[in-house]
């Protein structure tokens, strides 16, 4: 079978990611894989294709779309679509393909789905909803429903319910998502919405032994006997930073646990700002570090952090989870009410949630996390991850349909 695989991201298949190891999958069960990504103007490449390692990788030359000034980042999603379709034409001139595949973001895929579907009628298209944009957008004050912004958004909001419109399938990350995408689309058949996770491969690697994990924790000055909760990952107004600094603020003082944050994004300096006025002695901050480094400190900790802010009325279900449920860490989901990636951590005993904007409740999971069986809680998470969450679950959410 020949799946094509449209996304905004980077990816190389021999990498770990959801959606490399995704696309890995599909290789391994011997389907032949096409990667449509971009390549973006700062990297000075032109549109190249790479068929090593088993797949077809068509790196897209378009304008900058991640991390750059809004117009350029708007200009550059506009013409997405008619650069990857050329690439496209070009490129893969002559393969019929069986399954169009692509995430959101972005949305603006709707044309080039349209073309493979016309050139490969008989091809099934699903779509692999991971933001509800702009919905969400909305909720964090980026977009308003009025006004100039109004029509930005309802430019977006018609684009968002043409790709609901032309996906055969629609794969949500949790049952919430599928509530939320079939109350807020009364018009979508319910039977073509389904459960398809984020989800990566297992990985069959040794444990930290006892002297690995004191050997990191000394090198990032972490104490080697309390309990560390770990934040992880990017900074920004999705994730509700504010409510972070509050947390830590609140719990600055403690002698029995310590806090570490390490990632970047626009609200960095916001944390940066409460370390340097502050200076509380159980709070470590770091901006960056190497993937291997970073990977070894999280798995050096002992409970992951999620945040996310209040004001969202759409259901998130951030891929960080997996990285905790994989080293056996359990979570607290500090997020809003109408996210459900606590209440299913809770349910299955391996996490708490807390909302968003009560700081008490926050302090009231971690000194429940500090009363429980850490490594048995955490043992939980890694067993619900076998269960429900590796690639196989994804791949064959998808597969099934055939």
């Amino acid at each position: 079978m020949n799946v094509i695989f449209l996304t905004m991201l980077k990816t190389n298949i021999e990498q770990r990611y959801i959606y490399s190891d995704l696309m890995r999958r599909f290789r391994n069960e011997g389907h032949e894989v096409y990667i449509v990504m971009p390549s973006e103007r700062r990297e000075g490449k032109p549109t190249t294709l790479d068929n090593s390692n088993g797949a077809h990788a068509l790196s897209v030359r378009t304008l900058n779309v991640q991390k750059t000034n809004v117009i350029e980042k708007g200009l550059g999603q506009v013409s997405l679509e008619l650069l990857y379709k050329r690439a496209i034409k070009k490129h893969f001139k002559g393969v019929k393909f069986d399954l169009v595949l692509y995430s959101t973001p972005p949305i603006t895929f709707t044309n080039v789905i349209k073309y493979l579907k016309k050139e490969n009628p008989q091809a099934m298209t699903y779509l692999m909803l991971k933001d509800i944009f702009p919905q969400n957008a909305v909720d964090i004050a980026m977009l308003k429903k009025t006004g100039l912004k109004g029509l930005l958004y309802n430019s977006f909001r018609k684009k968002e319910e043409e790709m609901y419109r032309i996906s055969d399938w629609i794969g949500c990350m949790s049952p919430a998502n599928v509530k939320y995408v079939l109350k807020h689309n009364s018009w979508i058949d319910a039977a073509k919405v389904e459960i398809c996770p984020n989800s990566m491969e297992p990985v069959d690697e040794p444990e930290q032994t006892m002297e690995e994990r004191d050997a990191i924790r000394e090198k990032y000055g972490l104490p080697v006997g309390k309990t560390v909760f770990f934040y992880g990952g990017n900074l920004g107004k999705p994730q509700g930073i504010p409510f972070l600094v509050d947390c830590l603020k609140a719990n600055c003082r403690r002698e029995d646990c310590h806090f570490i944050v390490v990632g970047d994004g626009t609200e960095y300096e916001r944390l940066n700002n409460f370390i340097n006025e502050e200076k509380p002695q159980n709070v470590s901050l770091y901006k960056r570090l190497p993937k291997e480094d970073y990977d070894k400190l999280a798995n050096a900790c002992d409970v992951g952090l999620i945040f996310l802010d209040y004001r969202f009325t759409i259901p998130n279900y951030p891929s960080r989870l997996l990285a905790c449920l994989m080293q056996k860490k359990p979570i607290i989901a500090c997020t809003d009410p109408n996210c459900d990636t606590g209440s299913i951590a809770a349910a299955n005993g391996y996490g708490m949630w807390a909302p968003s904007n009560n700081v008490g409740a926050f302090t009231g999971c971690v000194n429940q996390m500090l009363k429980s069986d850490i490594k048995a809680m955490g043992e939980k998470g890694y067993q619900f991850y076998l269960n429900n969450y590796t690639e196989k679950h994804t791949y064959d959410a998808i597969m099934k349909h055939f």
